[in-house]
């Protein structure tokens, strides 16, 4: 079978496209015959090696998978050979097969494709754990999210706005905010790009004032780096800080007596860590994303496939914050 392997660290464009052999399962496990794989910003960093999970050279990346089921190991009853099924692996996903943990597989609707499906868990779970498990966000309470056009950023709208929220989306350029608006965003802003100024931190405060001029009781960041400390200057009193990731680069210092002036909570969000702690938790969590799916409610946007080949491509467009919502690698 065919694999993107990553055989030392470094960017995507030194990921190369080989032959190995066919997985087995083990006890517990099933091989998916790979479909479409979603492309994630953790994919970025783990064949950089700077993510929290280091997995031995080489190594495939890719955390989210959709297919069917080819074969199962001993002990395992839920899936059979033939189910279409959407599995998180962690890495190994950007490959023809892949083994994986039974008991994380989530049958697919006939009504969901293959290329939706493999945009859905990692995006979507992140979200919904941040907003439902972390934030509890309530119904009326306003949400911002930064970086809204991207992965988990949409995935934010979309369930913030499911939940009963007012939803202002921030991202780069008009035509992200244009996606977000779509999506469910009641209105939005472009932020500066690039390495921000003295000056680009102060006017982008100012757009916050002036659309927020109450605060966000619920700020969801993925972007980090200078982006953090402006928005966490405009929550409101009681307020909720995700943390959710480092998109723009740096890691941010925070001025804590922020978190006194406003009584608000700097939360943060390690999803993959939470759903090896609380694996029955997580399947609910999945379940309900399901039902979100199937009564209309989200949509997750694909806006490009790729085939394996490509692969270096698709991570590249994700470094550069190119990608509108997900890309997907198909086989």
């Amino acid at each position: 079978m065919r694999a993107v392997l990553c055989k030392e660290y470094g960017p995507p464009d030194t990921l190369v496209v080989e032959d190995v052999p066919s997985p087995k399962p083990g006890k517990g496990q099933y091989v998916i015959s790979v479909k479409a794989a979603g492309v994630n910003f953790p994919d970025v960093l783990i064949i950089q090696n700077k993510y929290q999970f280091k997995p031995p050279l080489p190594f495939s990346p890719g955390g989210e998978v959709a297919g069917i089921v080819k074969e199962v190991g001993e002990g395992v009853t839920n899936l059979k050979v033939g189910d279409r099924v959407l599995g998180s692996t962690g890495w190994g996903g950007f490959a023809e097969e892949v083994v994986a943990d039974a008991g994380r597989a989530i049958h697919i609707p006939e009504e969901m494709d293959f290329e939706t499906a493999s945009a859905l868990v990692m995006t979507y779970g992140t979200s919904h754990h941040a907003l439902k498990d972390r934030a509890d966000l309530k119904m009326g309470e306003t949400l911002l999210v930064l970086g809204a056009a991207g992965g988990v950023g949409l995935a934010a709208v979309e369930i913030g706005k499911a939940m009963g929220a007012r939803v202002i989306a921030a991202a780069s350029t008009q035509e992200k905010v244009d996606v977000c608006l779509r999506h469910g965003a009641e209105a939005g802003l472009v932020y500066p790009s690039g390495k921000l100024t003295k000056e680009d931190q102060k006017a982008f405060s100012e757009q916050l004032k002036a659309i927020l001029p109450n605060g966000a009781d619920v700020i969801y960041d993925p972007v980090g780096d200078a982006y953090a400390e402006p928005a966490l200057r405009s929550i409101a009193w009681d307020g909720r800080y995700l943390v959710v990731g480092f998109a723009a680069g740096e890691i941010p210092k925070i001025p804590l007596n922020l978190a006194l002036l406003k009584n608000c909570q700097i939360v943060g969000v390690f999803w993959g860590a939470w759903v090896a702690r609380n694996p029955e938790h997580n399947r609910r969590n999945l379940a309900e994303l399901m039902w979100l799916y199937k009564t209309g409610r989200i949509k997750p946007l694909v806006s490009a496939t790729y085939p394996l080949e490509r692969a270096a491509e698709a991570l590249n467009a994700m470094a550069n914050r190119q990608v509108k919502g997900k890309v997907v690698l198909t086989t």
